[in-house]
């Protein structure tokens, strides 16, 4: 066979190929294409090599780590490994790539770093042993970082490294705590850290790289704490004191410039109604603001000198991230409910589109707010086009607690939408977003509280006509998995199944199971250990209620998950076990959550049918 034959034969065999993906593609429902649609994170890049970018894909169907060189287009995955890899740092000077290595998403082990062009992965932070991580900064000298760990025995350590020398631990404490920044010149370190047992509301502290005390910040409200501070970033200028921090001392989430060495502040008072944060621009001259509200966000420029705010123009939706480049330009990542996540510029198109199949869109998603017991409740609506109730409904939970649903893309909730169903998602009091004082409310009732809230919002969507409820489904992943256990004990008569991802099912347990950092969160929302406040676990632990469910209830859990162990969800499914309780249980080999497209697909298409054989020939079903 000649060459030429031999190249005509390849051809023929790679547009065969491509032909029948092309066909299996076509075939393939929207809520399937979503999941398998090539999607990126926003890219982070190197403040001294602004052309040399790191950002996430599930290019490969796993999301992994991808070095982009933007002078020269070139694309390069970084990591490969079976159940993914999201956690990674590009160094200042762009050389290097560090990334977190844990064993099947246990989320305790090590970093280690990769050069930007390609190369043998090599050891990061010789001599620190396998941890939970507790944040990094890395120092533009290019061989100094400061790398957080978090261990049952130790609690939180923060240790500087350097090349060719020991670790020095500078910094020490049993309560959780973590690396917020190295400025500019390596001479400052900012640290958050909860010494004070208020895991929710953290303090500042800035040390010098031998581990003293350069000043502390740590605001306080009638002798408790309870106004939190966060690192948002040193100056990006050689020499300069001053910290972008975050503070609530107006009821939100609010930027502040603290010059740790005068200790002056510098209050902005943008007056934005809704949470507020900040990154600097690259010359340090201003700062871009990122403001959440009611679910949506928007973007503004703030000129230091003139204390200015400009709007910088973004569509209707969600920034879920945003950075300023040298040029001044904005890229940020951009969805809505119904069009898919895209990382745009202010100067203009899309920065990063991957190739291959595009995400199918999806039905816009209507605000509702309803009177609930602490105050109005906003909650997010999506049915399928031109229908009308009452319909099949899915109550979608969030996780966190702290965390939100927004007006934007998700395919899980567009799923159910393809499907039939409405999708109802709440914002209940513990939610940000809307508040300190919403975001605190769920102390000590903890799951109580939030349960509160949805049950508005349920008997309003029976109420309107929007849901049948003969065919409500309660589900949720992590937090909103645990709502949906402890919901169909606490409300039994309110659903008619549930669904819970990787949730808490067995509070005590999972309490002396979870990683470090989680025990302090409980401790601080219950006000104790579970020996010191037994009362209080007992009344937010699923478990206690689990004899009440009268509900079929499918359970997923990835096996090696340190924030919902798998233990403590064993111990609530042999309690259905023992009563006989219609029930599914789904294990898998990954941690909290899987990062390979697959396994989330099987996932949900096991949910969607779960769902449909216990819902079928109830009321208004076909």
């Amino acid at each position: 066979m000649t060459e030429s034959n031999g190249s005509d034969a390849r051809d023929q065999r790679d547009q065969h190929e491509q032909a029948v993906q092309a066909g299996q593609q076509e075939r393939m429902p929207d809520w399937e294409k979503r999941f398998r649609a090539p999607r990126v994170s926003l890219p982070d890049w190197a403040e001294d090599a602004p052309d040399r970018s790191l950002f996430v894909s599930n290019a490969t169907g796993t999301y992994e780590l991808y070095a982009w060189d933007r002078s020269t287009g070139e694309q390069r995955q970084v990591t490969d490994r079976p159940n993914g890899t999201t956690d990674g740092v590009l160094s200042p000077d762009g050389a290097w790539i560090w990334w977190f290595d844990d064993k099947d998403g246990d989320e305790f082990g090590v970093w280690r770093r990769q050069p930007f062009a390609g190369g043998a992965d090599e050891p990061a932070a010789e001599g620190l042993e396998a941890s939970y991580p507790a944040g990094l900064a890395l120092g533009r000298d290019g061989r100094t970082a400061v790398v957080g760990r978090s261990t049952d025995e130790d609690g939180t350590t923060i240790h500087l490294v350097r090349a060719g020398e020991e670790p020095a631990e500078i910094y020490r404490h049993r309560e959780s705590a973590g690396v917020g920044d190295l400025s500019h010149d390596g001479s400052l370190i900012a640290i958050e850290h909860t010494e004070h047992g208020d895991a929710m509301h953290s303090a500042l502290r800035v040390l010098r790289p031998d581990g003293t005390a350069v000043a502390d910040l740590d605001d306080t409200e009638g002798g408790t704490r309870e106004l939190g501070l966060e690192v948002l970033g040193f100056a990006p200028v050689d020499g300069d004191t001053r910290l972008l921090i975050g503070h609530q001392r107006r009821g939100r989430w609010e930027p502040l410039v603290w010059d740790v060495a005068t200790g002056e502040e510098a209050d902005l008072a943008l007056e934005l109604p809704g949470d507020v944060s900040a990154e600097w621009y690259p010359d340090g001259s201003g700062l871009l603001i990122a403001h959440s509200f009611e679910a949506r966000s928007e973007l503004f420029r703030y000129d230091l000198a003139g204390r200015a705010l400009t709007e910088i123009p973004t569509p209707p939706g969600t920034v879920s991230g945003a950075t300023a480049r040298p040029d001044g330009s904005v890229e940020y990542l951009w969805s809505s409910a119904a069009e898919p996540s895209a990382v745009r510029s202010t100067a203009g198109g899309v920065v990063l589109d991957p190739p291959g199949m595009k995400s199918p869109g999806s039905v816009p998603v209507e605000d509702v707010w309803v009177e609930g017991p602490g105050g109005r409740i906003h909650a997010l609506v999506q049915k399928p086009a031109g229908t009308t109730g009452p319909l099949p409904t899915v109550f979608d939970i969030h996780g966190g607690p702290t965390w939100h649903d927004s007006d934007s893309f998700a395919a899980g909730p567009a799923a159910w939408v393809d499907h039939g169903y409405a999708v109802i998602r709440v914002n209940y009091r513990g939610s940000t977003g809307y508040g300190r004082a919403w975001t605190d409310a769920l102390k000590h009732r903890v799951g109580l509280i939030e349960l509160e809230d949805i049950a508005a919002v349920r008997a309003w969507a029976v109420d309107s006509g929007l849901a049948d409820p003969d065919r409500l489904v309660l589900t949720g992943g992590s937090w909103g998995g645990y709502l949906t256990l402890l919901g169909l004990g606490v409300q039994p008569d309110a659903w008619t199944l549930g669904i819970a991802a990787v949730p808490v099912a067995d509070y005590v347990t999972a309490y002396h199971d979870e990683m470090e950092a989680l025990k302090a969160m409980d401790r601080t929302l219950l006000g104790g250990t579970p020996e010191e406040v037994p009362d209080r676990f007992e009344a937010s632990s699923p478990l206690t209620y689990v004899d009440q469910v009268k509900a079929p209830v499918y359970i997923s859990a990835g096996v090696n998950d340190p924030r919902c162990p798998i233990r403590q969800i064993e111990n609530y499914v042999k309690r259905l076990e023992a009563r006989g309780a219609v029930h599914e249980v789904y294990r898998y080999d990954a941690g909290h959550g899987s990062l390979v497209v697959d396994e989330r697909i099987k996932q949900v298409r096991l949910e969607l049918e779960f769902a449909e054989r216990h819902l079928k020939g109830k009321s208004g079903a076909q």
